[in-house]
């Protein structure tokens, strides 16, 4: 179990925009210690540590580094960010076979070096390489973790906000399953003010409360957002590092914060051997333990589909 101790080690592996925009957070936050950055692209790290180093005057001390995996000895949480980007005309079962031989370059080396580190994965597919991460390293499963669908919660918890003109951390409500195309937003458990979704939606609205449509315009407008945000800027990574930081202090504080990371399930509506989101107590131990939630039957069945397409992927893995 990981006790926040006066130095916090925190090794990011890959330099890109996702794993530098994570530093910066972290920086901001005041969370770590030390931060030490691994990219195959060594000038990459080294610009970023630079550059994040030349603010150092600004905010809580922490010593910054590019290095290689000889450095992330004694890391407390090593986050992977590398790997590839999908390619035009490149398949998903493509762009999961080439991660995959990334990981397997990558994680050995983590677990080498780092044996006593809890390990949170962010590279996409991410459910599907936090498994792969997860068979990789011989970890306990607690100590895998995927940021899941943290990002697309909170994406669903700023929607809800503006639609309903209320403060987003008032909006309490979870994606689960795949952080993708076949999530699904638990409007089962969400809530507001105390009221679930359709009372608060009767009080303020009326008009016979939340309608399907709305439910079903601000799933689509939640799933879709990387989407949008890439075709318009071409990559997402401010909110990913927010949330990846979020998850970090969670660890790090031993906090029991309940958050929809990615893990293995053992047996959670009768799905098991895959890494999905579910509402999880996150804690020094890593992701401590799944909730076991009152989901509706419309839920569950999502729930439920979503495993199934993400295990298809893990069947045609070329290990």
């Amino acid at each position: 179990m990981l006790h926040k101790a006066d130095v916090v080690k925190i090794s990011i592996i890959g330099a890109g925009f996702v794993g530098s925009t994570t530093a910066y957070a972290l920086i901001m936050s005041g969370i770590a210690s030390e931060i030490v950055i691994v990219d195959l692209n060594k000038e990459k790290a080294e610009g970023e540590a630079m550059d994040l180093s030349h603010g150092l005057a600004f905010v809580k001390p922490v010593q910054i580094k590019a290095g290689d995996y000889e450095d992330i000895i004694d890391s407390d949480i090593v986050i992977l960010t590398a790997g590839a980007n999908q390619k035009p005309g490149e398949t998903r079962i493509d762009l999961i076979n080439r991660n995959v031989q990334v990981f397997k370059s990558i994680v050995p080396e983590v677990v080498r070096y780092a044996p006593k580190a809890i390990l949170l994965v962010v590279t996409n597919p991410v459910d599907i390489l936090t498994y792969v991460t997860y068979k990789l390293s011989g970890f306990p499963k607690e100590r895998v973790i995927g940021s899941g669908t943290v990002l697309d919660t909170a994406r669903l918890r700023y929607l809800l906000s503006n639609r309903c003109g209320v403060d987003v951390r008032n909006v309490h409500t979870y994606m689960i399953g795949e952080h993708g195309d076949t999530e699904v937003p638990a409007w089962s458990i969400t809530t507001i003010a105390g009221a679930n979704l359709n009372q608060f939606c009767l009080h303020c609205c009326g008009d016979g409360g939340c309608k399907e449509e709305c439910q079903q315009e601000l799933h689509q407008k939640t799933v879709g957002a990387a989407y949008e945000i890439i075709e318009k800027k071409g990559a997402t990574y401010y909110a990913v590092a927010l949330g990846v930081k979020r998850i970090v202090e969670a660890i790090i504080r031993n906090e029991n914060s309940i958050l929809s990371v990615s893990s293995l399930l053992e047996g959670q509506f009768g799905v098991r051997d895959v890494c999905l989101s579910l509402p999880t107590i996150v804690n020094g131990q890593g992701a401590e333990r799944i909730l076991n939630v009152p989901l509706d039957d419309k839920d569950i069945q999502g729930f439920v589909k979503s495993a199934k397409t993400i295990k298809k992927f893990i069947d045609q893995i070329q290990w």
